[in-house]
């Protein structure tokens, strides 16, 4: 594929809001899981990692009915880092119909919805008048606000696959811009706490009661995190600067072999890897750092254990940041991609926290500490249920 450019990039989660923050927490290793105190799941024996400062946030008041917790952590996260202010330029510069609006999400607005539901009638179960389907609750919800706040006109649209929701909306917008239906894309994910998520991962017992610990021998279950992640993709200039970052790869799978199970040997995950180098024009042997999905549930590392064995051997370099982020979910993707990025630029690879003996079982090279290395081209893996599979290929300019 022709690469994309990274122009701006910006993350929020329970490290912090900005990249500041993420970075210097990615750097000290220093994780945001806590035991979970969410209203209405505090009897849940597990941690969550919850945005800071969320509830303090409030939508301008032209927007109010897009109000719910997903749309203001959108908002938290488009606030930072100039990012807003990257998006109004890019606006001007190419015309509001020239900009797309792609993101992913699995849960949207489903908080309001549940919020709600509490307060139906009595007598006849209706839901009350100030309830808004449309602007909360509905998936595309988080892209009409985001379309609206910045008065944009161009293609919009949302993924939800699950955890490789906001993944894949790379993917898309590579396409689009490619085929010159634009000229920029707002691309990334938000996923909010509910109680809907963290219930039913409860009941899949799929919950780790400490910490999740990615690829431990010991592992338990996953931490259940939100966050909110956003790129400016535009096509690159005739001189970048050599600290830039460019989409050079996707790669997409959907192997459909179990609706909330990997396929036992990571067929599908290694379909989307193998796919990624593809389109990026590389050998396994050119990465150098993989970005794990791993969410330490047993069966899932295992399975992308076993992947990336097949391709990358034991030889490349390789962790997952979910042991400080918790899972985010649809996200994910999005967060990890600017990690990803935050990688490139700052010579560094992060050891995955919480995991210091991993499995010995898993025959790849696992990180369990950060290591001073300016890597140039890294992968970063989104694989969720149902089988559905990305893989991001990033690399530096020079």
């Amino acid at each position: 594929m022709t690469p994309v450019r990274f122009s701006h990039f910006t993350a929020s989660s329970c490290l912090g809001c900005g990249l500041d923050a993420t970075l210097a927490a990615l750097r000290a290793q220093r994780g945001g899981l806590a035991p979970c105190g969410f209203e209405g799941a505090d009897d849940l024996a597990t941690y969550v990692g919850e945005v800071p400062a969320l509830d303090a946030v409030a939508l301008p008041t032209e927007l109010a009915e897009y109000e719910c917790r997903n749309n203001r952590l959108a908002l938290l996260g488009l606030q930072q880092d100039g990012f807003s202010g990257a998006v109004a330029a890019a606006s001007a510069r190419y015309g509001r119909g020239r900009v797309g609006v792609l993101l992913g999400t699995s849960t949207a607005g489903m908080l309001q919805a549940e919020l709600a539901y509490a307060r139906r009638d009595p007598d006849t179960g209706a839901l009350p008048d100030d309830f808004i389907y449309r602007t909360t609750h509905n998936t595309y919800s988080v892209a009409a606000f985001i379309r609206d706040y910045f008065h944009l006109e161009g293609p919009a649209m949302v993924v939800s696959t699950a955890c490789s929701s906001s993944a894949k909306v790379f993917a898309s917008a590579a396409r689009l811009l490619a085929a010159g239906v634009i000229d920029a894309a707002l691309v990334g994910g938000v996923d909010s706490l509910c109680l809907t998520t963290l219930y039913g991962f409860n009941s899949l017992e799929l919950l780790s009661p400490a910490p999740c610990r990615p690829f431990a021998a010991d592992r338990q279950g996953l931490s259940i995190g939100e966050a909110a992640a956003f790129v400016l993709l535009e096509r690159p200039v005739d001189s970048l600067d050599a600290a830039a970052v460019l989409l050079l790869g996707t790669g997409e799978s959907s192997d459909a072999y179990h609706m909330s199970s990997p396929h036992p040997d990571g067929l599908g995950a290694q379909l989307a890897m193998s796919a990624a180098l593809r389109s990026a024009g590389l050998q396994a042997a050119d990465i150098d750092y993989i970005n794990l999905h791993g969410t330490a549930t047993p069966s899932n590392d295992a399975a992308e254990g076993k992947a990336v064995a097949a391709l990358f051997g034991n030889r490349t370099p390789a962790s997952s940041v979910k042991g400080a982020t918790g899972h985010t979910l649809g996200a994910a993707g999005a967060l990890e991609a600017v990690i990803s990025a935050l990688a490139l630029q700052y010579a560094f690879l992060p050891g995955g926290v919480n995991t210091p003996n991993p499995d010995p079982n898993i025959p790849i090279h696992y990180l369990t500490a950060n290591r001073t290395l300016a890597p140039r081209r890294v992968m970063t893996n989104s694989f969720g249920f149902g089988g559905t599979n990305c893989s991001l290929v990033l690399g530096r300019a020079g």
